[in-house]
């Protein structure tokens, strides 16, 4: 690595993600940063006067690297992901270029399982729903708080048996929880996996049945689950990522037997220091011509 600031490596940084000044001192002592969101110009105005050079990026989710945005970054060879999907980048033309990507591999996925065992456990129990009940002054009066529901023993279901899956199956062990699961290839979002819970799946849950989603909002038919769950057809949900963010559906609001996260599943202070390690790590390796930690194989 170059010692003059001048000769750093460069590196676009699309969509600024949280960071922490202990990052970004390391960062800046390894590579020199050129962040699009700081200037007001188009896009792709942007790209073809700043960009032509960049030989690495790094961005989240929310950000489409479409064709035409690729075409405007003619030296790209590596794209770092903060997050672990590939939704929002045009693989095949990535794959024509031979553009390596690494995403954030398994970084979140101990946090996330966390989270989902925490929501199942909110819904059996109406942890957030007696939180309410007490602030609101119900308690005082003597109102009768509904019974809850305990997890030990139950049976669950685990959609994609990947890093998390598997890290929410340890946790449910624990719990005595009867496990079953489907498991393939691991993909993004795509044609065969939206809406895959469906209203045959919802009618097979049944009226104690309760959906926990922690992965993507669109895995999930939601206008079919809101009516699930208006009319009692499944027992509840615990949700933290939603079809059309930030927006939700206002009967989604209304119900006891279901919790609501702002998709926040990801942050903690634990994951985004694993993850900005991982970046720099990346970073390091594809530089140094080696392969990176967290390698997406798309081919």
């Amino acid at each position: 690595m170059a010692t003059n600031p001048e000769e750093l490596p460069l590196v676009l940084i699309l969509k600024p993600f949280p960071s922490i000044p202990s990052f970004q001192e390391k960062f800046s002592n390894k590579f020199r940063s050129l962040k699009g969101t700081d200037l007001s110009v188009p896009v792709s105005e942007f790209f073809r006067k700043e960009c032509q050079s960049v030989k690495a990026l790094v961005c989240g989710a929310k950000f489409a690297l479409t064709k035409d945005i690729l075409n405007c970054l003619p030296s790209l060879g590596c794209i770092v992901l903060t997050c672990v999907g590939l939704d929002n980048i045009d693989l095949d033309e990535c794959r024509k270029r031979g553009i390596v990507i690494g995403n954030a591999g398994t970084v979140y996925s101990e946090d996330v399982a966390d989270f989902a065992i925490g929501l199942l456990i909110d819904v059996l129990r109406g942890i957030s729903s007696g939180h309410r009940f007490v602030r609101s002054g119900l308690w005082s009066i003597n109102t009768e708080f509904p019974l809850g529901s305990k997890l030990s023993g139950k049976r669950v279901g685990i959609l994609g048996l990947g890093s998390i899956g598997s890290e929410v199956a340890k946790r449910l062990e624990a719990f005595s929880c009867v496990i079953s699961y489907t498991s393939r290839t691991k993909k993004p979002l795509n044609k065969e996996t939206f809406h895959i819970i469906n209203k045959d799946v919802m009618s097979a849950l049944g009226k104690k049945g309760i959906i926990i989603n922690v992965g993507r909002g669109a895995l999930v038919d939601e206008k079919e689950m809101v009516r699930c769950l208006v009319q009692g057809e499944i027992g509840g949900a615990g949700l933290d990522v939603f079809e059309k963010e930030p927006y939700i559906p206002e009967e989604l609001l209304e119900k006891d037997n279901i919790v609501l996260a702002p998709h926040v599943a990801v942050v903690t202070v634990e994951s985004y220091s694993a993850l900005h390690e991982l970046i720099i790590s990346n970073l390091e390796a594809f530089f140094s011509n080696k392969p990176l930690l967290s390698l997406v194989k798309y081919n």
